[in-house]
């Protein structure tokens, strides 16, 4: 399609919205972009509508298909109710959540969506302000609903809003769901076809005892209360980065029984704007800045951030030299995995009927824990709708332990069915008081994982390309690869590819079918050396993600800085063979 076919097509688009089903404040805005000269700004709020990807709908907020606003919020609501009134068309009463994060437009989204399910018939349990995705996932099973909506975009930039969709288990949406939802979405030809008049009669306002609820199970999750108690003046910092955390993980670690909990003032604020951070992704070291400095100021033990939507937990500890050092999402599910089998095994707690749960791109030292412990390992897709799909198919067959993924999400229980960063901080603190009660630090814990397992250095490369033209980038690195896919990589030669959109395993051996429930658009190579190359583009950003993991041996903890600077190495290695 040329340049003027596109602007021809969106312009046709456009001028739909210039219609009295949509308000003044929005034609406006639609105008301003149809008459300015320059069309950058239209191609890219209509060449396409919002889909669900690996997080649900997320977008940059403003006037167009393409842009999160009260139409697009609204026809994702609208489908979805149709497609609720259809598959539960047999209940009296058919029931759904809805919560929402600290971001600008959260709270109107939400209301708007809890309008349009009750005019639709759906009752609506609403949050009276914002919480964490975790509880909302939590709140669709406690309280027997069918689905649940959240307003988020979980750690993306200010200017970005979102919505997942939750089915019945508490999950989001998986297939056929997905799929069903989005054909009622497209079916939806304009805004005069959305419900925006609520009944009021059926939006119940919700909040601290779900609350509490919530917090007693999440309470159940802690193994070893007693190290805990024995370590209760332990220094903790915590922020949640302006979000949802707020509301909770400082009430849920005083719960579990942590007296010595310190968090950043600043960012005890609920802020849209994230006016204290360049960006409120607990991924990022700045974003932990703050909470690092007061942890310099009063010595503490454990940094801990959440972010906006409080499914994700960043974490701090002092390295054996006394300086302040992230530990990344890998490292996090390692020891959390390692905490969880090495205390239900003292305990006699381990019958051989549990599992975990790890994505393809998170670190592969987590399978070789589970199988030195005789736990079944589960691979699956990115994103927690696949942990929690594999919870679902095992539910009252076996016992789930705990799953995690490399992008700083973990869920320790089952009551949850989406990434819980209210838990993972309350667990993450008991493990470093049960690390003291072994005479160690949390840096110390993991490095002695790495003594026991073999080292492992991750490291996650992303390549963004916003708008139309970068989609067709990525589009085109991805055919790239998989038409001319390396031999060796740092000159190490290539002894595996795993294509998982082909769903096909080459080795020197031949082509061996990949078992998965779908295809997706990831790569995989595997070296000769233990090297592991992941390529994946994003399913909610406009970037394509490659994921490193380069492997070496620990002797003792002092071998850790000279096998990690060997890691660094071999990544620009990497790095320079790819191209990336």
């Amino acid at each position: 399609m040329d340049n003027q076919e596109l602007i021809a097509q969106v312009t046709e688009k456009a001028t739909k919205w210039l219609t009295p089903a949509y308000d003044a404040e929005t034609q406006t805005e639609v105008k301003r972009m149809l008459d300015n000269p320059d069309k950058t700004e239209l191609i890219e709020s209509f060449y396409k509508d919002l889909e669900f990807g690996t997080g649900g709908l997320r977008g940059i907020m403003g006037a167009g298909s393409n842009r999160m606003n009260i139409y697009t919020v609204g026809a994702a609501t609208q489908g979805l109710s149709n497609y609720l009134n259809k598959c539960f068309k047999d209940r009296e009463q058919i029931s759904v959540v809805v919560g929402h994060d600290c971001r600008n437009n959260s709270r109107k989204f939400a209301e708007i969506s809890a309008d349009i399910f009750s005019a639709n018939g759906i009752k609506v349990y609403l949050f009276d302000d914002m919480r964490p995705t975790p509880e909302m996932s939590f709140a669709i099973r406690h309280l027997g609903c069918q689905s649940g909506i959240i307003i988020t975009a979980s750690h993306n930039p200010k200017e970005y809003n979102g919505y997942k969709a939750y089915w019945d288990d508490g999950a989001q949406v998986l297939a056929p769901h997905d799929t069903g939802i989005i054909d009622e979405v497209n079916h939806i030809a304009s805004a005069a076809e959305i419900k925006f008049a609520g009944n009021k009669a059926l939006i119940q306002i919700i909040g601290d005892e779900v609350d509490s609820a919530y917090l007693d199970r999440v309470k159940t999750v802690s193994i070893d209360p007693e190290a805990i108690a024995r370590h209760k003046e332990m220094k903790i910092v915590y922020t949640p980065i302006h979000g949802t955390g707020m509301m909770l993980i400082p009430r849920a670690l005083k719960m579990w029984g942590f007296e010595n909990v310190h968090t950043v003032p600043e960012q005890m604020v609920k802020d849209g704007n994230f006016s204290t951070v360049v960006s409120p992704n607990p991924e990022n070291a700045e974003a932990l800045s703050m909470a690092v400095a007061l942890a310099k100021e009063i010595d503490a033990d454990l940094v801990m951030a959440s972010d906006p939507d409080a499914d994700r937990v960043g974490i701090a500890c002092k390295d054996d030299k006394g300086e302040w050092v992230l530990i990344n999402g890998n490292q996090t599910c390692m020891m959390y995995l390692y905490y969880i089998l090495t205390q239900y095994k003292q305990l006699g707690k381990l019958t051989g009927n549990e599992f975990c749960v790890k994505t393809i791109v998170t670190t592969e030292l987590i399978k070789k824990i589970a199988d030195k412990n005789h736990i079944m390992m589960l691979d699956c897709y990115t994103g927690f709708k696949w942990i929690a799909r594999e919870i679902r198919l095992r539910e009252g067959k076996m016992h789930y332990i705990g799953g995690g993924e490399e992008s700083y999400g973990f869920l320790a229980e089952d009551f949850v069915r989406d990434k819980d960063a209210v838990s993972a901080c309350c667990l993450i603190s008991e493990i470093a008081a049960w690390a003291k009660d072994n005479g160690k630090t949390l840096f110390e814990l993991l490095l002695d994982i790495y003594v026991e397992y073999g080292f492992s250095r991750e490291y996650t490369i992303n390549v963004v390309k916003p708008g139309k033209s970068g989609a067709e980038e990525i589009r085109q690195m991805m055919t790239d690869f998989r038409n001319n896919p390396p031999k060796e990589i740092a000159g190490s030669p290539v002894v595996a590819i795993k294509d998982y959109q082909a769903l096909q395993q080459t080795t020197p051996d031949g082509t061996t079918a990949i078992e998965m429930p779908e295809p997706s658009n990831v790569l995989q190579y595997y070296t000769v050396d233990g090297t592991k190359v992941s390529a994946r583009p994003s399913g909610t950003e406009p970037k394509i993600k490659f994921y490193l993991e380069i492997k070496g041996e620990m002797a003792t903890r002092a071998d850790y800085y000279a096998v990690n600077a060997a890691a660094e190495e071999k990544i620009k290695a990497v790095r320079a063979s790819l191209g990336i």
